[in-house]
């Protein structure tokens, strides 16, 4: 069970760790840097960070996979971990929302780019692409608070238990 747990709570500091690092780290600076060029950097600094969330979702899915696998032999093998209900139905949110935004949202505001041809900010304010891109950047920004925030509250639990 030990391990089980340990396996878990590396998927879970894994994936709400990657999420800090890309969202406050890695891509404010790629855009700070690349950006600073002008509409084509921010074009060049939008590609890098998309390929960025594009692999590190990925390892989001895997992260999910491992700690859904943990909790579900926890839960047969037995004692079932406190709160298991509670712990069950937040990874599928945060899975659910990740695979949101990475299969859904994410081809969609890809295609807005394509569609554009420029950086989004280089349009009128009132242009219905750079409208539907920014909402559809924002719901993308709100859903990685699902996964981040469900598992800092996972991880308490687990090294709590």
């Amino acid at each position: 069970m030990l391990a089980l747990r340990y396996a878990a709570v590396l998927a879970l500091a894994l994936w709400t760790g990657g999420l800090l690092v890309v969202g406050a780290v890695a891509a404010p600076s790629i855009f700070d840097v690349l950006g600073a060029r002008g509409a084509e950097g921010r074009v060049l600094a939008a590609a890098v960070v998309a390929e960025l969330l594009g692999r590190f979702t990925v390892i989001a899915y895997g992260c999910a996979a491992v700690v859904l696998l943990s909790l579900a032999v926890r839960g047969v093998l037995g004692p079932r971990p406190r709160r298991f209900a509670f712990r069950v139905a937040g990874l599928l949110l945060m899975t659910a929302a990740t695979v949101y935004a990475g299969a859904v949202l994410t081809p969609r505001i890809a295609a807005i780019q394509r569609s554009i041809g420029t950086a989004p900010s280089a349009l009128a304010a009132t242009d219905p692409r750079r409208v539907e891109f920014g909402r559809l950047h924002g719901t993308s920004v709100v859903l990685q608070l699902v996964p981040l925030l469900g598992g800092l509250v996972l991880l308490l639990w687990e090294v709590k238990d």
